[in-house]
C-alpha cells in the first residue's frame, strides 16, 4: 500500500555509502571511514525525531558486502558490536527503539546476542523507531519469505489462493513496519543496491553527492523540505 501521508516523510531509509572513499581521499585506511560513519549515525539518529522522522532505516551491511576483504568485514563487524555496546543505554534514555533486519545466521553469535539484547532492551520505546539492515539483501529477503510461505502451504497451514500483498509483507523482515516514504543514498551513486525493493515501491528517492561521513542533520532536513514539495500521486491524477 502507498504511504498514508503524501506530504511528510515520517519513514526515511538511507543507503549509507561513501565511508571507504571518504577515508581513501584523505589517505587513511577504509576502516577509519567506517568508524567516522558510525559517529555520523549517532548524530543522525539523535536529530531525526526533532525534524519529524518517526521511522529511520539504515543500510549498514549488504549480503554482497561479504565480497570485501576479510580485514574490512571483520572490522565492520567489530564496529557494529562496539556501537551496540556503547549506545544501548543512550538510545534507551532517548526513547529509541532498535530493530535489525537481514539474515542473522551468518553473523558471529556474540553479535547476534548483542542485537537481540538491544532489541529487547528498547522494545517498549517509540520516540524513534530505528531499524538497521545487517547482512540484508532485498532479493534474499523476498526469497526467504517465499520459502516460508511455500512451507506453510505444503503443510496445509496456508491457502495460496488467499495470498495478498499484506500477507506477503507480513512475512518479510520488515513485517509490522510501515513502508518508507523516502529513500536517500549518499556518495553520488544512483543505484538502489538491492535495498527494500518490495517496501520502497512507492517511495521517493533522493541521491546526494555527499559522502556518508559528511552527511549532516542540516542536509537531511533540507532533503525533507524538498520532499514536502513533491507531488505524490501514487499512480493517480489530480482532480
Amino acid at each position: 500500500m502507498p504511504p498514508a501521508s503524501p506530504r511528510s516523510a515520517t519513514h526515511v531509509a538511507i543507503i549509507m555509502d561513501g565511508n571507504g572513499r571518504w577515508a581513501t581521499q584523505k589517505g587513511w585506511p577504509r576502516l577509519v571511514g567506517h568508524r567516522k560513519g558510525a559517529e555520523r549515525v549517532k548524530e543522525i539518529v539523535r536529530a531525526s525525531p526533532d525534524i519529524g522522522i518517526e521511522w529511520l532505516t539504515l543500510y549498514a551491511f549488504s549480503t554482497e558486502n561479504w565480497k570485501r576483504s576479510t580485514e574490512e568485514v571483520l572490522g565492520l563487524m567489530a564496529i557494529f558490536a562496539r556501537y551496540i555496546q556503547r549506545e544501548a543505554d543512550a538510545m534507551a534514555a532517548e526513547g529509541v527503539r532498535m530493530r535489525f533486519i537481514g539474515d542473522r545466521s551468518r553473523l558471529d553469535p556474540k553479535l547476534q546476542r548483542l542485537m537481540s539484547g538491544i532489541e529487547a532492551k528498547t522494545a517498549h520505546l517509540s520516540r524513534l523507531n530505528l531499524t538497521v539492515a545487517i547482512n540484508y539483501g532485498g532479493r534474499d529477503e523476498v526469497l526467504r519469505a517465499a520459502r516460508a510461505l511455500a512451507v506453510e502451504a505444503a503443510e496445509g497451514r496456508f491457502d495460496p489462493a488467499a495470498l495478498t500483498e499484506a500477507a506477503f509483507s507480513a512475512r518479510l523482515d520488515t513485517g509490522g513496519l510501515p513502508d518508507p516514504d523516502l529513500v536517500i543514498r549518499t556518495s553520488g551513486e544512483t543505484r538502489t543496491s538491492n535495498f527494500l525493493p518490495w517496501q520502497a515501491a512507492y517511495a521517493e528517492y533522493e541521491f546526494t553527492e555527499t559522502l556518508w561521513p559528511d552527511f549532516t542533520p542540516a542536509e537531511l532536513a533540507g532533503i525533507l523540505a524538498r520532499f514536502g514539495n513533491r507531488d505524490r500521486r501514487f499512480g493517480g491524477v489530480k482532480a
